[in-house]
């Protein structure tokens, strides 16, 4: 049991449902707090008990309004280091900049690394996160860094359907190596698309799918959801070489402007998404469905606690 006394749960603006369940799984209350933006747009965070010798853990996503949310999450960091806080990890559920991690143009920003510097600036000790867009850009961060992964989530989901004649599929390579570990999951084969995406425009084509998909049901997987264009398209394609219905889940569903009439207009079924992001452009359509990652979160900020391994949590 973790005694409230040791630890300090922050719960972030960004987060504020899921940062409340994940208390309730630990068996703690949300450490007082408060965030305060002033007219011109400055933001103000102060706690407001003493966490002086507790491990303090931050929940708070870097999902829209992105740049002032990942300021707050700075702010929780400093200001509880200030506080003489044991350790500070930040619980980044969903990390919009995790797409940054490359510098594959001329005269552009690694924006990934950037903001890695910038939490190990602030004091962060430790992240826990989920499903990074590129894995790989934990090494920008000199601290540990627990990734978790939602994909036993999203399969006990699925498993609620008979799964006879479904097969996985994942709209481009990239997606490929974990569509497969879905795939090892749900016991089910896997095909993969062949997608192309020629400029920022945030739009996809797949161009044809490679495996068979003739009378099968497809569940479409993938981290995240922007403007649906990927998963759309994959559809199409699906359809286009005999599938019967099309399924997706996807770990983070950001579903920017318009995404909602997309999906509810497509020619997938059920979409099934976690609560890593909470902030919502519109309002979601019936297609869509959640799943909470709370208690997986919960999980491992114990384990973190009391020193257990993390990925012993889920399969690698």
């Amino acid at each position: 049991m973790i005694s409230p006394q040791d630890i300090a749960v922050i719960v972030g603006s960004a987060s504020p449902i899921l940062g409340r369940d994940i208390c309730q799984h630990l068996g703690v209350k949300a450490a007082a707090s408060e965030v305060i933006t002033f007219s011109e747009g400055n933001t103000f965070v102060r706690v407001l008990e003493s966490v002086r010798g507790r491990d303090a853990y931050v929940v708070q996503a870097v999902n829209y309004p992105v740049d002032r949310n990942f300021m707050e999450l700075l702010f929780w960091i400093d200001a509880l280091k200030l506080a003489s806080a044991a350790q500070v990890t930040a619980v980044i559920p969903f990390f919009s900049y995790a797409k940054g991690d490359k510098k594959d143009e001329p005269r552009v920003s690694i924006r990934a690394r950037v903001c890695m510097d910038a939490l190990e600036a602030a004091g962060a000790d430790r992240i826990l996160t989920m499903d990074l867009h590129s894995p790989q850009l934990q090494g920008f961060f000199r601290k540990p860094v627990d990734h978790l992964n939602a994909r036993g989530v999203l399969a006990n989901y699925i498993k609620k359907h008979d799964l006879s004649d479904w097969v996985v599929a994942s709209a481009d390579v990239g997606y490929g190596k974990n569509a497969f570990k879905f795939g090892q999951e749900l016991g089910l084969p896997v095909v993969i698309g062949n997608k192309i995406r020629k400029d920022h425009t945030e739009n996809a084509q797949v161009w044809n799918i490679v495996g068979d998909v003739v009378g099968k049901n497809v569940l479409i997987v993938d981290d995240i959801i922007f403007t649906g264009g990927s998963l759309i398209s994959m559809a199409q394609a699906a359809k286009a070489q005999g599938a019967k219905d099309i399924y997706a889940a996807v770990t983070h569903g950001v579903l920017t402007p318009g995404a909602q009439k997309k999906l509810h207009d497509s020619l997938i079924k059920e979409i099934i998404v976690t609560d890593t992001v909470e902030y919502r452009f519109e309002t979601l359509g019936p297609k869509i469905k959640t799943a909470t990652v709370a208690p997986l979160f919960a999980e491992a900020i114990r384990h973190i606690h009391t020193c257990e391994s993390v990925s012993e949590l889920f399969p690698n």
